[in-house]
């Protein structure tokens, strides 16, 4: 395939160069954790060795430049979604901690009680239905979901009777860690706040396949994994609108998250550390930022070139197009992203394995590192 030299790429992550049973080692289990290029070692291992230090407290030299490694990693995580500030940026340990931290200060808060409803769909991951149903216990709020067709996409018609009940939340994935399914949730978040309800979108399986723009989605909540997009595990990150977070309260008490304190009370800080109680993951953070640095590296390449030279149709720049092409054996469903911001997706399933999930990276000049393949019956693959 003209242009791509797997054997540079893989030379990129070191872990590759082992051998399982006399062979080299291919990893297909991406949905779950990704492997990480020895770009973001190094900035982990740089920390320990050159920065270790707390941060946002200290005037010593290291604390000085930890903080500031740490607080540039925030705003390459802003650009990369288009946030409107740094802090709207909240650092987590990923994508459950995210939603679990959003769910909490919504009971807090007030703003869910009884008689109200929140809204998901059958394709959520455990992530995005165990907290929901943790606040419907503590609230008193139903929880309701979203059927799936055959093909793995949503009810529309279901969901938009759900909307006419006037939900005060709905979660949904962006990309299914099951099914592939990539839902068009620009006209869903649309949909749900015309209803009046606040959104919240899980993007751990689309952050490494597709643009996200945060602004553009007018999205309230979007929240994603580090270790699935070459960073390492324990760091992830919750996107919320400022009106929101400012307006909230905060869901941990510690160091960090306060501005003042005596025994009369306390002062919250402001954002984004009203979120952050107690020490951060301070290198994980950096290495998401390099992470991120490594994603956005590769140029663009012609997609549908490469898919077609694979035997892949990727004629899907519509995403409303999504459930004609998935009824499809042997089609791709799902939206191939932006050309501008170099990197691709595709989504395959074919019927004839029962379920056959690929996640493929399309790089110009390289191809992504990574893919996910999988037959297991899509009743019991629960991958991520």
């Amino acid at each position: 395939m003209s242009g791509y030299d797997v054997s540079a790429l893989r030379a990129q992550f070191p872990i590759l160069e082992h051998e399982v049973h006399g062979k080299p080692l291919v990893y297909l289990d991406n949905a779950a954790t990704s492997q990480k290029p020895r770009a973001v070692l190094d900035v982990s291992r740089h920390y320990y060795e050159e920065q270790n230090s707390n941060i946002h407290r200290g005037t010593h030299h290291l604390a000085q430049i930890a903080t500031a490694a740490h607080e540039e990693a925030r705003e390459k995580v802003a650009v990369h979604l288009n946030a409107s500030s740094k802090e709207e940026i909240i650092f987590t340990s990923g994508t459950t901690d995210g939603i679990n931290l959003v769910a909490t200060v919504l009971g807090y808060s007030g703003r869910i009680g009884k008689r109200d409803s929140i809204l998901i769909s059958n394709l959520e991951h455990h992530s995005n239905t165990v907290p929901w149903q943790m606040l419907c216990e503590r609230t008193g709020a139903e929880l309701k979901v979203i059927p799936v067709r055959d093909d793995g996409t949503l009810e529309l018609d279901a969901f938009h009777r759900f909307l006419d009940e006037r939900p005060k939340l709905v979660a949904l994935t962006h990309i299914s860690n099951a099914f592939g399914t990539v839902l068009p949730v620009k006209p869903l978040i649309q949909a749900a706040h015309e209803a009046g309800a606040l959104v919240l979108i899980d993007g751990a399986q689309a952050i490494p396949h597709l643009p996200v723009d945060v602004q553009a989605l007018d999205v309230d909540f979007y929240v994603f994994s580090g270790h699935k997009v070459y960073a390492p595990t324990g760091i992830g990150v919750l996107f919320g609108k400022r009106e929101h977070l400012d307006d909230l309260p905060p869901w941990r008490g510690g160091g960090e998250m306060i501005k003042k304190v005596d025994y009369a009370g306390t002062t919250y800080n402001d954002l984004p550390f009203k979120y952050e109680a107690g020490t951060p993951n301070i290198e994980g953070a950096i290495a998401l930022g390099a992470a991120l640095d490594f994603l956005e590296g590769f140029d663009d390449l012609d997609a549908a070139a490469h898919a077609t030279s694979a035997g892949m149709d990727l004629r899907f720049d519509d995403p409303d197009r999504s459930a004609q092409l998935a009824r499809r054996s042997h089609r791709l469903f799902g939206r191939v992203g932006d050309a501008a911001a170099g990197r691709r997706n595709a989504v395959l399933r074919q019927q004839a394995l029962g379920l056959i999930f690929v996640n493929v990276h399309l790089f110009s000049g390289t191809p992504g590192p990574v893919v996910l393949l999988t037959d297991t019956p899509s009743s019991t693959n629960q991958l991520g």
